[in-house]
């Protein structure tokens, strides 16, 4: 149940680097612009916003690739901190968007269902 728990924690940690990639890379092209619903004009308008962001995601990501390293090294209480700060993370920052933004539930789910898998399972497998 571990292993799987932490698959399922990477799994969130892939979304959070492509979603990384929208928002610091790719943030005024066609492509971002569609993910996320946004004009031209307020792509440009909040460029320095979606690069900062970005990054937010990028960091929960390389916190959850750490722990898992951690855990896999034998060092599982440092590792599993550092999966449940990253990846509850993620968590609550797809459920702050569902709640603010109903309209966005599905991109919601698909920031906050992998690693809610990935910290349940990992939690069973630490507690039993």
């Amino acid at each position: 149940m571990l292993i799987i728990g932490l698959v399922f924690a990477l799994v969130g940690a892939l979304v959070h680097v492509y979603i990384f990639v929208l928002e610091s890379v790719l943030w005024t092209t066609p492509r971002a612009r569609s993910v996320f619903g946004t004009s031209e004009a307020s792509a440009l308008a909040t460029r320095e916003l979606a690069f900062n962001q970005g990054f937010y995601n990028l960091f929960l990501a390389v916190a959850v690739v750490l722990g898992t390293v951690l855990v896999g090294t034998g060092f599982t209480a440092a590792g599993a901190a550092l999966v449940y700060a990253g990846a509850g993370s993620m968590v609550l920052a797809g459920t702050v968007l569902a709640v603010s933004s109903p309209a966005k539930l599905r991109a919601a789910l698909i920031q906050l269902a992998p690693p809610l898998v990935g910290v349940v399972l990992l939690t069973l497998a630490l507690v039993g």
